[in-house]
């Protein structure tokens, strides 16, 4: 472009300023200057020179030039000469500020009479400084910055203002997410129809009735919903609840949300956001469940076999107490599935199961170790103990009168008496097992020799 011209200006530091005055002051200050003097140009330039800022300046001549030249380039405020005979009326005006837009626009003015300064003001000047007052440039340069800067926090707050009620009207809306209010001391205010949907009522001031029962929404009546919650936190942990419907049926509602201040900064309440995961939880429970269940017999399976005696093993060295593992495997499976067929394979394996759980005390656990063999883990028992509950499995099964006629192979072993780990206990157990087998063998062929 002809007429642009490039002038960098760098400031140099007063000595005696306050710190937070003189870096505001160094800050670097892009300006563009349409106007014809030169002079009046450097007088400005020289002007904030010495309130130490730090210019970077380029100047035009025309509003087409100023228009062009604010397309390729950023500035922090326009300076422009006023008034300007290529400037005819106050269509020129409006075409500047439609032309600079949101940057600050200041006028240097020789005349400035009270029908100008309406003018100016109406067409969207900043501010103006009269030539004859240039030092006040610098002052008033830092005021329209200081001005654009709140305008333009003003603008985003104002923009997350209405996304957050944007927000918050799509989730009152949302029928997955119930959404109440609630005052500083926990009782309900409002609610939306997704709550009122979960929890089975039809008004809202049926459930505010309701609600003066115990256990519908516990936590209200007892002052805020979390109670990890203090009312200086505006953001709130979640957490999990049982809830009580209108119909007494329980579900569980994760809670989240925020807590609501006045505009004086004081804690009114909170806006909760509460998701039914009844349906989750119970499928979780559900896979948890299968995790470490076998699938036939419902007892524990391998996987929580393990779990549990490496429990046990921690808390026996802590507290120094024994207990005890019986192995049972059961005699002749695989004659009973070529006799009877599998169906009535899988049935003795489950009429065993059964037994287990009869001789199980709520703190044992019996286990399917896998195939034909079974467990039974017998915290702070001992060996003497776990034998006298081996016997009466055995007992058990032979007087069960279901066909196959059932027997069991059992061998148990005491921790730590007999083994320091979980191998070497299943080990002893099942050593003792193949004891019994072997003594069990030579008997019966003692037998068929006499």
């Amino acid at each position: 472009m002809s007429h642009l011209a490039q002038n960098e200006i760098q400031s140099d530091q007063r000595s005696g300023r306050p710190e937070s005055t003189a870096s505001h002051r160094r800050r670097p200050l892009r300006v563009l200057f349409v106007h014809r003097d030169a002079d009046a140009i450097e007088s400005c330039l020289q002007e904030l020179k010495k309130a130490q800022f730090t210019v970077s300046a380029d100047f035009v001549l025309t509003l087409a030039q100023c228009t062009e030249q604010l397309r390729f380039q950023s500035y922090d405020v326009v300076v422009a000469e006023y008034p300007n005979p290529n400037w005819k009326g106050s269509q020129a005006l409006q075409l500047l500020h439609q032309a600079v837009q949101e940057i600050p626009l200041l006028f240097v003015t020789t005349a400035m009479g009270s029908e100008s300064i309406g003018q100016l003001t109406a067409h969207g000047a900043f501010d103006y400084v009269e030539l004859e007052h240039l030092p006040q440039l610098p002052m008033t340069v830092r005021r329209v910055l200081n001005e654009k800067k709140l305008r333009d926090e003003l603008r985003e707050a104002k923009k997350a203002l209405r996304h957050s009620q944007s927000l918050y009207r799509a989730l009152m809306d949302n029928p997955a997410y119930g959404v109440y209010r609630c005052n500083a001391e926990g009782e309900l205010l409002d609610v939306n129809q997704a709550l009122l949907t979960m929890l089975g009522y039809e008004s809202k001031e049926q459930l505010l009735a309701g609600n003066h029962t115990p256990g519908i929404i516990p936590s209200l009546a007892n002052g805020p919903p979390i109670g990890t919650c203090s009312p200086e936190k505006k953001q709130m942990e979640p957490v999990e609840q049982k809830w009580k419907r209108k119909d007494g049926t329980t579900l569980k509602v994760r809670l989240s949300g925020r807590g609501v201040h006045d505009d004086y900064g004081n804690f009114a309440g909170h806006e909760i956001i509460a998701v039914d995961v009844t349906e989750q939880r119970t499928l979780e429970d559900q896979l948890r469940l299968q995790a470490s269940t076998d699938s036939l017999t419902g007892l524990a399976n391998h996987r929580c076999l393990f779990e549990v005696l490496h429990a046990e093993i921690c808390r026996s060295q802590r507290t120094g107490r024994e207990f005890s593992l019986v192995l049972l495997d059961l005699d002749g499976l695989k004659k009973t599935n070529d006799q009877f067929g599998h169906l009535t394979g899988d049935r003795a394996l489950c009429r065993l199961g059964q037994i287990l759980r009869d001789c199980c005390r709520a703190i044992d656990t019996a286990a399917r170790h896998g195939g034909d063999e079974f467990a039974l883990v017998l915290p702070e028992t001992s060996m003497t103990a776990a034998t006298l509950v081996a016997h009466r499995i055995c007992d058990l099964l032979a007087k069960d009168n279901e066909e196959p006629m059932l027997s069991v192979s059992v061998g148990v072993a005491s921790y730590p008496k007999d083994a320091d780990t979980i191998g070497t206990l299943l080990y002893a157990a099942d050593r003792a097992l193949y004891g019994m087998k072997e003594k069990r063998a030579r008997a019966a062929g003692a037998g068929q020799g006499s």
